[in-house]
């Protein structure tokens, strides 16, 4: 299984045994949308209710901390998931929250994975079957499981590497928050952005029915960016969401050693001791 699948591939391989579909839909707070309710009335076939937004680690200090591995691990037992099994994931947020699932889980050594290209929109704007209500689901025993940190970097590390430059930082919020002519609202902080990043905002790594753009589309969208794929680099955003679709499209393009910094602008812009910078870089 390709870690991007087509609505005809998942169509053609529902129902098969060994495929688990998780639904990691999450949204804003402001978009007053409820993720639960709307994947209750109505989901791709056989999917199972990841509840992403409550899935993290509430003893850490950073702000929707990434989930330890046997939180993961309890909830895809709850989902009914069997070691080994092939995951799809999909997502029907603005902020393309699949991808988010994806890092998590993939940092957790859960695998094969594979993320809906176009999502619940692209399933939807086809007509194809969508169910409701809630799954009937067979409970699985929970593995115990690791979670890796080599791919990602807490705030000393982020701070070091303003004077190292050791790692390019990319970030993925859009232009106006990360200058600074607009305020991050979503977060309730100033704009700005980590002093030497760089902004490639993620929706330009979509084409316009949502799927993900082709591999030499998603190199030109770095290289416009200033970002060199031949060096280190490590992801940001607002909260660690959507700095994983920039993850996930560095994956596509066989770059498997990229970070997260995990704690973002709600983490950074929060400290009244981190350096600010604004404007365009």
């Amino acid at each position: 299984m390709d870690s991007l699948i087509s609505t005809a591939w998942l169509a053609s391989h529902l129902g098969a045994p060994d495929l688990l579909i998780l639904d990691a839909s999450w949204h804003l707070p402001a978009t007053g949308r409820d993720a639960a309710r709307e994947f209750a009335e109505g989901h791709i076939p056989g999917a199972r209710y990841l509840d992403l937004g409550s899935l993290k680690d509430a003893a850490s200090p950073v702000p929707n901390a990434l989930p330890t591995g046997d939180q993961i691990a309890a909830r895809l037992a709850e989902l009914g998931y069997r070691p080994g099994q092939r995951i799809v994931i999909y997502d029907a947020s603005d902020v393309k929250t699949s991808a988010r699932a994806w890092f998590a889980l993939r940092r957790a050594g859960i695998g094969p994975l594979a993320l809906l290209d176009g999502g619940l929109d692209k399933w939807r704007a086809e007509a194809r079957e969508l169910e409701s209500g809630e799954a009937q689901i067979d409970p699985g025993q929970p593995q115990h499981l690791g979670a890796s940190d080599s791919r990602v970097r807490n705030k000393a590390q982020m701070l070091s590497n303003i004077s190292s430059g050791a790692e390019q930082v990319v970030d993925a919020r859009d232009a106006e928050r990360f200058s600074a002519a607009t305020a991050d609202t979503r977060h309730n902080l100033p704009g700005g952005h980590i002093p030497g990043s760089r902004n490639l905002f993620f929706r330009d790594l979509y084409n316009g029915d949502g799927t993900f753009k082709d591999n030499e589309r998603l190199r030109e969208a770095f290289a416009s960016a200033g970002i060199d794929l031949d060096r280190p680099i490590v992801t940001t955003c607002g909260s660690g969401v959507t700095a994983s679709v920039l993850l996930f499209a560095l994956h596509r393009l066989g770059i498997e050693d990229a970070a997260l910094y995990d704690g973002s602008w709600s983490e950074w812009g929060a400290d009244p001791e981190t350096p600010k910078a604004s404007g365009t870089s």
